[in-house]
């Protein structure tokens, strides 16, 4: 159980379990025993300062974690309050969710803003900074966000026309994407405490639904009440020794506890350095892997596409970076930049935790159990099929069963596939390597387009020469 819950649990009693047309003789064990407890807490109404009553009931998000969701409500006012918290601690990454809608079903996509979230409706150019945690949909989010800015135009028409003015021509666009009338828009969801989720669908298309997770930096990690991870340079030069291992102190995101992150440089041959990342914690348990590579960015991008014919290719070496996009056509798989994180592995191993990140997300329930006839507690009888399905194809393609296409689509270049070749100058038969032109929307993604390396001090202003007078 997670230690949010935990303390709570100890200090109430919990509500009985809600009873069936069947009489008490006629209910099973079993059935109580899948009730899920409510738990209920006297405490004080901020608006009445009466009494009133705080449930709270922890739940399981399909492809997600673990929540609590809290009701306040108060019989002595009418006062009521609902929000969310996540049932833990804060993850090793923050989290940037973007969805692009497309159509009405859009609207119906389940969204969890942590209370250290911020949301934002790119198009409209609103953004609603962190505050209380919410579980809600898209249409939710932009209804809200539309009725509270039109709650008070009728004072701001008279007292502030300006605002007024700026404010209704957002309202009324926002009226006309909640109506279906201005698609495509996105939708994003920042997170720096990587509590905060917008539902994916197995059906999307390359760029409808995106997730990366980055690195914090040492203001939001102060934000958030950690503890300053940076370190000092691993040398006396700056520079980080090859093939050695360095240790530095971290925070576990499990338990909170310290740790340690073990790194190593290490040189993949025909390609290039790699930055090899553990981090271990030993009183949780807790474990992670991370690869980062290095050097200069490439001009251009590049595609490395791999058909998988036997067991043998599925030991192949295979470098998956944080950029990288993963295909598998015939497998109907496919997983956006920054889902995995980098990944230095083989294919087989690369598949497989595929594989089994996706069935704890949908499949695992009531704290770990696993339950594929469940499968959480709102995942349509439909849908439930149609994962099985592929969980059944992509079993069958990690025991070399079938044959298969692999496509690494980096813009970066930083991606990698062992070849087979005797010469590994010369091509491989089943693989094939692609440089591209990068896109303006990657250029401008991956902070590029802005990117100035020569002659950036002349942007700099100079100062006028005034002269010194006398003429």
């Amino acid at each position: 159980m997670p230690e949010l819950f935990t303390p709570i649990g100890e200090k109430v009693e919990k509500a009985a379990p809600v009873q069936t047309t069947e009489d008490a003789n006629g209910a099973t064990a079993g059935q109580e025993e899948n009730e899920r407890a409510v738990e209920e807490i006297e405490s004080l109404c901020m608006n009445c300062h009466e009494n009133g009553m705080t449930r709270l009931l922890l739940t399981k998000i399909p492809y997600f974690r673990e929540i609590v969701i809290m009701s306040f409500s108060c019989e002595h006012c009418g006062f009521q309050n609902n929000e969310i918290q996540p049932a833990g601690t804060y993850q090793l990454k923050g989290v940037h969710y973007e969805l692009r809608l497309t159509a009405m079903a859009d609207f119906e996509r389940q969204v969890i803003k942590s209370d250290t979230a911020t949301v934002k409706f790119i198009e409209l150019d609103v953004e609603v900074p962190a505050g209380r945690g919410q579980l809600t949909n898209v249409e939710g989010l932009l209804r809200t966000i539309i009725d509270d800015l039109d709650a008070d135009q009728e004072q701001r028409k008279v007292a502030q026309p300006q605002v007024y003015a700026k404010l209704d021509e957002i309202v009324k666009k926002g009226r006309a994407m909640l109506e279906g009338q201005a698609f495509p828009f996105r939708v994003s969801v920042d997170d720096p405490a990587g509590n905060s989720f917008i539902s994916p669908d197995m059906r999307d298309s390359v760029g409808k639904w995106e997730k990366r997770e980055y690195l914090r930096t040492p203001e939001q990690n102060e934000a958030l009440g950690l503890a300053d991870t940076s370190t000092e340079g691993l040398d006396a030069d700056g520079n980080i020794i090859p093939d050695q291992v360095y240790q530095f102190p971290a925070t576990c995101p499990g338990c909170m506890h310290p740790c340690t992150t073990n790194m190593k440089m290490v040189d993949i041959p025909h390609f290039r350095q790699v930055v090899l990342m553990n981090t271990s914690c030993d009183d949780c348990g807790y474990k992670s892997n991370d690869v980062k590579t290095g050097g200069e960015i490439p001009e251009k991008g590049k595609k490395v596409t791999l058909k998988v014919k036997s067991n043998v290719d599925m030991a192949r070496d295979i470098l998956k970076s944080e950029s990288c996009a993963l295909e598998c056509p015939e497998l109907n798989l496919s997983v956006n930049p920054g889902t995995l994180g980098g990944r230095f592995t083989t294919v087989e191993g690369l598949l497989t935790q595929v594989r089994d990140d996706l069935h704890n997300q949908i499949f695992q329930v009531d704290g770990g159990a696993e339950s594929p006839e469940e499968g959480g507690d709102s995942l349509p009888a439909d849908e439930k099929q149609r994962w099985k399905d592929f969980f059944a194809g992509l079993n069958t393609a990690i025991k070399g069963e079938r044959e298969f296409t692999i496509v690494l689509n980096d813009p970066l270049a930083c991606s990698y596939v062992q070849s087979l070749a005797d010469d590994p100058t010369q091509p491989d038969e089943q693989m094939t390597v692609e440089e591209y032109e990068r896109t303006a929307e990657e250029e401008e993604e991956l902070g590029l387009a802005d990117m100035k390396t020569e002659g950036y001090e002349n942007d700099v202003e100079q100062p006028e020469d005034k002269g010194t007078g006398g003429e």
